[in-house]
């Protein structure tokens, strides 16, 4: 009998110990499988990484806006130039899009003489003083479209009226029979004369109400014919990178005035502004050599 005992306990003890193998086992398998789902579903991470680091999207880009290009903002990038005033020598190089073609305009500027403005508008007359011996080519390219009509029929298209006091003009998509909006498809806000220029006059600039500066789109030589009017101190608001090259020596409370009425629409807020309420046309632009 005892011996049938030993043989029933070795017997129970072998079926104890192949159990537990296979559990062991069953358990190895489960670790196994656990960390092979792991390592694929780490390499397609890694994969669907690459791909996004390296393929192209299919986002579309957004669309441009009517203040894409040249216009006044806190964030723009441009440095002073470092040609010494009043420049004896210009360089235009051509830019698109083209809103109205001109030819270029010279580059030995005419340094010596003093020049003012008077802006003809469907409200009355501005006069600036136009500061020939610090933007020399600033205010040789404003001549030079002056006496070419490119202003002529031209409206301001954009009016900023916090932190950045200024009413923007000089763009010939924006036509005096052009209905204005604040479409981010319209052309208006990055029209170009088919050329551009380096900024000047920008060490030390301050923009208080009565300055006259070109805008551009952030970049030191994206000078067009875009310009603006300060109506009210913006030097807060503005860095120096915008060529202030004239001053508002008369009517200057028409751009205030124009100011008060507000916007008909606004641009997108990474943009700001909108459109004039009021009407604001230039009619022509007269330019007289005072020297």
């Amino acid at each position: 009998m005892a011996g049938n005992k030993d043989r029933q306990r070795r017997i129970a003890r072998e079926r104890h110990r192949r159990q537990q193998e296979l559990r062991y086992a069953k358990r190895r398998k489960v670790q196994r499988l656990a960390l092979t789902v792991v390592t694929v579903v780490a390499a397609c991470g890694l994969i669907v990484g690459l791909l996004l680091a390296f393929l192209p999207s299919n986002h579309k880009k957004a669309a441009a806006s009517a203040t894409t290009s040249p216009k006044p903002s806190a964030t723009a990038t441009a440095t002073a130039s470092t040609v010494a005033e009043p420049a004896h020598h210009c360089t235009y190089k051509a830019a698109t899009p083209v809103a109205k073609k001109v030819s270029l305009p010279p580059s030995a500027p005419d340094y010596t003489d003093s020049y003012t403005a008077t802006i003809k508008t469907n409200l009355g007359d501005i006069s600036f003083n136009l500061l020939n011996s610090k933007a020399t080519c600033t205010v040789s390219s404003f001549i030079h479209l002056a006496e070419a009509g490119y202003f002529n029929n031209t409206q301001c298209h954009r009016l900023l009226t916090s932190g950045i006091y200024v009413l923007q003009c000089g763009d010939a998509y924006a036509s005096g029979s052009t209905k204005l909006s604040c479409s981010s498809t319209s052309k208006v806000g990055s029209g170009t004369p088919g050329y551009q220029f380096a900024s000047e006059n920008l060490t030390g600039a301050k923009y208080p109400a009565g300055e006259v500066a070109m805008a551009n789109d952030g970049t030191a030589t994206s000078n067009g014919s875009q310009f603006f009017i300060v109506y009210k101190d913006s030097t807060s608001g503005l860095t120096a990178s915008y060529t202030p090259f004239a001053t508002v020596s008369s009517g200057l409370n028409i751009v205030q005035n124009v100011a008060k009425d507000g916007f008909s629409c606004q641009y997108p807020s990474t943009e700001g502004g909108g459109v004039p309420k009021e009407k604001f046309v230039i009619d022509s632009v007269t330019i007289k050599k005072t020297d």
